[in-house]
């Protein structure tokens, strides 16, 4: 079986997929043990561990991407392996996916970002009639952050850099945030404080809107603001650590 051979999906299979920045009606069975991954550039590999909490055998195939989910696993530009590429899992075993960077150039003063995806192609039933069985084939998604060598301070400095101004437009009334930093900056909430009143922004539709990258700006929308804020604002978010963890942080909002 080649590395291709389950993107090809039967007419009978319906693929779900989604990114792991919150929760999913639907779940796959195949749980990934980490919500994200860091690669040190010098670490000659990284290993994720998946479970499968099956009730019966399922074939996964696993790949990395660049940030285009519609690609194939035979088209995804990702200078990484991931070992092994397709495989078998028992019901309630675990497996182990080691991943290996190829040595392609990346930037050198800034994390690069990718997206590790698992496919989940569960087994037909037995003695069912292959004209009448829907199978669903879960993808799930996440985030694989590249750190390279000597950068200039650690991550958990990083949310503490950020720059955030108020600004104004035809939609109303938004947070603008600034990162200078060479790390990427996921959000879990952001709220403005003003005048004893707490807004919250507008519900994120996307993964991306709940980060911003090295060197980038992002803009929230406040829904339930509806005047410009005061000079005393406050900004009171949480990120999320390298390994999941809510982490709370509060500064002032610039004019």
């Amino acid at each position: 079986m080649n590395a291709t051979s389950l993107s090809h999906l039967p007419a009978k299979c319906l693929l779900l997929t989604w990114p792991l920045f919150g929760a999913a009606v639907v779940q796959a069975s195949v749980v990934i043990n980490s919500t994200r991954i860091v690669y040190p550039q010098q670490a000659k590999e990284v290993t994720v561990r998946l479970e499968s909490k099956n009730q019966a055998p399922v074939l996964i195939q696993a790949w990395l991407d660049n940030g285009d989910e519609r690609l194939t696993p035979d088209l995804a530009a990702a200078p990484f392996v991931a070992t092994p590429p397709i495989f078998r899992m028992e019901p309630g075993k675990q497996q182990v996916v080691r991943l290996a960077y190829t040595g392609d150039t990346l930037p050198s003063a800034e994390e690069s970002l990718f997206w590790f995806n698992v496919l989940e192609v569960p087994a037909q039933t037995p003695g069912a009639q292959q004209g009448n069985q829907l199978q669903l084939a879960f993808r799930s998604r996440i985030k694989l952050f590249f750190r390279p060598q000597n950068l200039p301070y650690a991550v958990e400095a990083a949310p503490g850099k950020l720059q955030w101004r108020r600004v104004s437009n035809a939609q109303g009334q938004a947070l603008e945030v600034y990162n200078p930093s060479p790390y990427h900056v996921t959000f879990e909430q952001i709220d403005l404080l003003e005048s004893g009143r707490r807004h919250p922004r507008q519900v994120a539709t996307s993964g991306a809107e709940n980060m911003v990258t090295p060197g980038a700006r992002q803009r929230f929308a406040l829904p339930t603001l509806n005047t410009p804020p005061g000079a005393a604002a406050t900004v009171e978010f949480r990120t999320l650590d390298d390994f999941g963890a809510k982490v709370s942080h509060s500064t002032k909002v610039a004019p």
